[in-house]
């Protein structure tokens, strides 16, 4: 009898208490070609003792896989259904109906949050969602009390730091962008009235790439760059400072006291020349390490809650903002961990993050440029057409895929080649394709494999199969 209860707390996938800093949660992304099997990626969220999710939708698979688990869920709202939302009810009601109240029975997924649009005040959008987000939040909200659970999930508006600024970069000068100044007012009072807290990314990479004269080491939290003095206040890491400007924002917007959620921070291995796996891990590491300090920031001492960007490399993102956009992950596309990272935040190696398990691969094979073609100029068509329906942005100087050319479109071709599922016929690039067995991967640039999608479907049936088979087995063993 105790080994079918064992058997039985396995595949519930009882909680183990872990060493987790405090308030830490991971943004899952699911932009990719391949996405892997979302139960299996519950499995590792609770294998790593990770219990705060913040999601861009309500995929339907990935909120059945997250039912039962007691795991926070924030859900997400895409930019593009905001101004349906924003001006008909009967949408928002429907929205909420199915894709929050359908989930909130008993065994099914915990919702704290709806996360009404992402980041759409971003300068770059031009103002295309401004006027649709005060009325989604207001609708959305009325959905959720109409249903009965207004009190328990809230609203909230996930910013990108870039709708406040400081004319001087001092924290003591933060505002509101003067463009948007009137539609902040008026979801900031939302969030006061709602007791709902802001929710912020903030991005010391971005802060880093974006400007050739900020100082490096300022982006991390080792304190190796000169320190900022403020009204007293002393910062060593544009983090605190960025978090901090926030915090004289919504004083001088009358709300001095919100929570503050940061939604998204993370730092791309790829795609940049500051994208790599060394500068991921000492961000990382520097960032748990304070988190498991909980000292806080300068202004606002204690805890901070914080959401990590992302689960997973994205091979569909838009590189639009750079082709460091696919690279944002803490596991590669497979579910590996790029680099050892201590949840603890106390590099004692107590609470190392662990992958996802039992991942299905296609077959050992790749497809390369034939070695007996001399004249790339040919092939650099083929290359080209790759690259514009696979993922290359690995490629180039100060990258994982600093290749001779020859090599480079051999990794375009087995790129093209992976996402097709290893289809013969995407191994052929008018002749000048071939298949190989021996993998042709070179230092850190990895030739993937790609998942195999198909036996993933295939073992989740056949652990439905075991998991009834179990239940059978359990009540037999009850009732006898």
């Amino acid at each position: 009898m105790f080994l079918v209860w064992w058997l039985y707390s396995v595949m519930l996938g009882i909680w183990v208490d872990l060493d987790l800093v405090q308030g830490l949660g991971v943004n899952w992304g699911q932009m990719s070609s391949h996405p892997l099997p979302p139960n299996d990626v519950v499995k590792m969220l609770k294998d790593n003792g990770i219990k705060k999710v913040k999601l861009f939708d309500a995929d339907p698979t990935t909120m059945k896989a997250l039912s039962g688990t007691g795991i926070d869920v924030m859900v997400g709202i895409p930019n593009e259904k905001l101004n349906k939302i924003a001006h008909d009810y009967a949408t928002a009601r429907k929205w909420v109906k199915q894709n929050v109240t359908a989930y909130l029975h008993d065994g099914g997924v915990t919702i704290s949050y709806v996360a009404v649009g992402n980041e759409p005040f971003l300068t770059s959008y031009n103002g295309t969602f401004v006027k649709d987000v005060y009325p989604s939040v207001k609708n959305v909200q009325k959905a959720l009390d109409e249903a009965g659970v207004g009190g328990k999930i809230k609203c909230v508006v996930p910013f990108n730091a870039d709708v406040y600024e400081s004319p001087s970069n001092k924290p003591s000068d933060g505002r509101f962008r003067k463009d948007i100044k009137k539609s902040m007012l008026e979801i900031l009072e939302y969030l006061r009235t709602h007791k709902s807290p802001f929710v912020v990314n903030i991005y010391p990479f971005l802060s880093l790439s974006q400007s050739s004269g900020f100082p490096k080491e300022f982006a991390f939290f080792d304190g190796g760059g000169k320190p900022v003095r403020d009204n007293g206040a002393r910062y060593s890491n544009v983090f605190d400072a960025n978090y901090d400007t926030l915090l004289w924002a919504l004083k001088k917007a009358g709300v001095p006291n919100l929570d503050i959620v940061i939604g998204e921070v993370g730092w791309p291995t790829d795609g940049h020349d500051f994208g790599n796996s060394r500068l991921a891990k000492k961000f990382y590491d520097g960032l748990l390490k304070k988190l498991a300090s909980e000292v806080g920031t300068p202004l606002r001492k204690g805890y901070l809650e914080v959401y990590l960007f992302g689960l997973f490399d994205e091979d569909e993102k838009s590189i639009a903002p750079g082709d460091f956009e696919r690279h944002w992950g803490i596991f590669r596309y497979d579910g590996k961990p790029k680099f050892p990272m201590d949840l603890s935040g106390q590099k004692s190696g107590h609470q190392m993050l662990k992958g996802v398990e039992g991942v299905k691969y296609l077959e050992k094979k790749w497809c390369v440029l034939n070695s007996d073609v001399r004249n790339l100029s040919r092939a650099l068509a083929e290359f080209n057409y790759a690259c514009s329906q696979a993922d290359c942005t690995s490629l180039g100087g100060k990258r994982s895929c600093d290749l001779e050319m020859h090599d480079r479109i051999s990794y375009a071709f087995n790129e093209f080649y992976q996402k097709g599922d290893q289809d013969y016929r995407k191994c052929d690039f008018s002749g000048m394709g071939t298949k190989v067995t021996r993998d042709p991967s070179k230092g850190d640039c990895v030739f993937r494999i790609q998942i195999d999608l198909l036996s993933a479907a295939g073992q989740r049936h056949a652990l439905s199969y075991a998991y009834a088979s179990l239940l059978f087995v359990t009540a037999f063993f009850t009732l006898f």
